[in-house]
């Protein structure tokens, strides 16, 4: 039980944290180069960069903090398994919104005979870190909740092994 906890999730949410600084990064940078030159494909487009700089400062701010008390030990309301799969629920949800319209609204297909530095492949890099931050928000969540149930499912096959003289001390 505490093997699990004590390893898998400053794993899973530095993963995150990571991601998201990267998404940040990138997304900064289009939404930067876009207002300087006013090439936007589209204005939709143009909201869905800033969503997805919006969900990796979210990722970002939260993921870093949470990780942090986390390893410190704090017993803070928002370092809980609860606050952290609330947390993790919402931020999935963000995400996967945001890559599964990017999905829909990109141009370019997979760049076939682009530059290697190009937008068409600076965009779907953008898609494809929301995907990953999509699917690291999932695993997370869904390990947490699986870690809590085994935890529960060990409680009670313990105290339904002890016998009637163990459960009186």
């Amino acid at each position: 039980m505490a093997f699990l906890e004590a390893h898998y999730h400053p794993f899973l949410f530095a993963m995150m944290t990571l991601s998201a600084m990267a998404e940040l990064g990138l997304t900064s940078f289009l939404i930067s180069a876009g207002n300087e030159n006013g090439t936007w494909p589209s204005p939709r487009y143009h909201a869905l960069l800033i969503m997805f700089c919006f969900n990796a400062a979210w990722t970002t701010l939260f993921s870093t903090t949470y990780m942090l008390w986390y390893v410190d030990g704090a017993s803070h309301f928002l370092a809980n398994v609860a606050s952290s799969v609330i947390w993790l629920l919402v931020t999935s949800i963000l995400w996967g919104t945001a890559a599964g319209i990017m999905h829909n609204t990109r141009t370019g297909a997979s760049c076939p005979r682009r530059a290697t530095i190009s937008r068409c492949r600076q965009s779907l890099t953008v898609e494809a870190l929301g995907w990953t931050e999509f699917g690291l928000c999932v695993l997370t969540m869904v390990a947490t909740c699986l870690w809590v149930n085994s935890s529960r499912w060990r409680r009670r096959t313990i105290s339904e092994t002890a016998s009637d003289s163990q459960r009186l001390v």
